[in-house]
């Protein structure tokens, strides 16, 4: 079945829906999710859209909680005589990777609650797609590999080098912050090696936004191959 696994057929699905309270738009709920197709494995694919429609659907969920948000935004309005800004609740995705039978995606959902700006949450998965299974990071290394130390040992690296090209992109402790936030379950496999991803606030200001580090898989001495 192997031989039949090079990539996945990705199709974009959309969901929108405006919520409303006095005939005021309170909150607009926008959705962008893939649904992934996989040539001669439909257990597979059905796994992996499986995982994906429990995230979509646990994002909607999170509308009825900022609905209520927006209600009572909306009554302070009201009440105070000042400008009501719509909640919004965004969802949209990227394929990162997605040959030698492994997909990798990330998902961007990014919440606004009236203020200057909304605040954007950066997650991801990797599936290996004949089984239709999760990678996780430390599968990409040989067993006893320290995995994490090696690869903060690289974004430092990295960072350094961005940090003397362009001072001041980094928050003064990034070293730390670096190795404090490391998260192996923010990692997604792209065409030159392994991306590792910092949320807003992690290691910099909201400006420079969500931090990435690609470590190439020479330096892991490992490569994505059927």
């Amino acid at each position: 079945m192997k031989k039949y696994c090079y990539n996945a057929i990705i199709n974009t699905q959309k969901y929108d829906k405006t919520f409303k309270y006095n005939d005021i738009d309170v909150l607009i709920l926008s959705i962008k999710y893939p649904i992934v197709s996989i040539q001669y494995n439909p257990y597979a694919e059905w796994l992996i859209n499986s995982q994906i429609s429990m995230r979509v659907n646990d994002f909607i969920r999170i509308a009825d909680y900022m609905y209520d948000q927006a209600v009572d935004s909306y009554h302070d309005s009201q009440k105070n005589d000042t400008l009501f800004n719509t909640f919004g609740l965004y969802m949209d995705y990227n394929v990162t990777y997605n040959q030698n039978c492994f997909l990798s995606i990330y998902f961007d959902n990014h919440e606004y609650t009236g203020g200057a700006h909304g605040s954007t949450i950066r997650t991801s998965e990797t599936w290996e797609l004949c089984s239709g299974m999760r990678i996780p990071l430390y599968s990409l290394f040989k067993p006893g590999t320290d995995y994490k130390l090696l690869l903060t040992e690289e974004i430092l690296k990295q960072a350094e080098y961005n940090s003397q090209k362009d001072p001041g992109t980094y928050f003064e402790e990034y070293k730390s912050l670096i190795i404090k936030y490391f998260n192996e379950q923010n990692f997604y496999l792209t065409p030159e090696g392994i991306t590792i991803c910092y949320q807003q606030y992690d290691i910099g200001a909201y400006a420079i936004g969500i931090v990435e580090f690609t470590i190439p898989y020479k330096t892991i001495g490992w490569h994505p191959e059927c």
